[in-house]
């Protein structure tokens, strides 16, 4: 039998990274996780690339066209909804994470969810490294596995 895993060697690769401005609080060190995981795994600074979006909601746009522009083995989705006494909540971060799923399967690039969903600040904050680890570092090397995995298949 065959088995294949993705390794966390980022040599060679690229990323980009998209992060919300909005609760940029939270999302700034899930970036710091992110951009520190991929580069302890041999991923070279100048070869991840940043862009920042207004909010949550606009990731999964941002997303999608880094990875459609060919330029990227994997793209990390990154930021924090926070819920709130409205429906606002529930139905941006549904959308988000369809949306983003939808790029994935779209393009044929991973792209990793780092977007945060909490119920208060307070977990987001333990969430973006602190009690919770980083979901930013996770996200980052979700993605570096799953870009070395489908080298094998590509």
């Amino acid at each position: 039998m065959r088995v294949n895993e993705g390794r966390l060697i980022g040599t060679g690769m690229r990323f980009g990274i998209v992060v919300a401005r909005w609760n940029d609080l939270i999302t700034r060190r899930l970036l710091d996780g992110a951009v520190g995981a991929l580069k302890a795994h041999d991923a070279a600074e100048e070869a991840l690339e940043v862009a920042w979006v207004p909010g949550s909601f606009e990731v999964p746009l941002m997303a999608r066209e880094m990875a459609r522009s060919g330029r990227f083995d994997a793209v990390v989705a990154l930021g924090c909804l926070i819920r709130g006494a409205t429906d606002h909540y529930a139905l941006i971060a549904a959308n988000v994470t369809s949306a983003i799923q939808q790029a994935m399967l779209e393009t044929g690039v991973p792209i990793a969810f780092g977007v945060l969903t909490t119920d208060t600040i307070e977990q987001a904050i333990e969430r973006a490294g602190t009690k919770a680890g980083n979901k930013g570092a996770e996200a980052a090397l979700a993605a570096l596995e799953l870009a070395n995995l489908m080298k094998l298949y590509r």
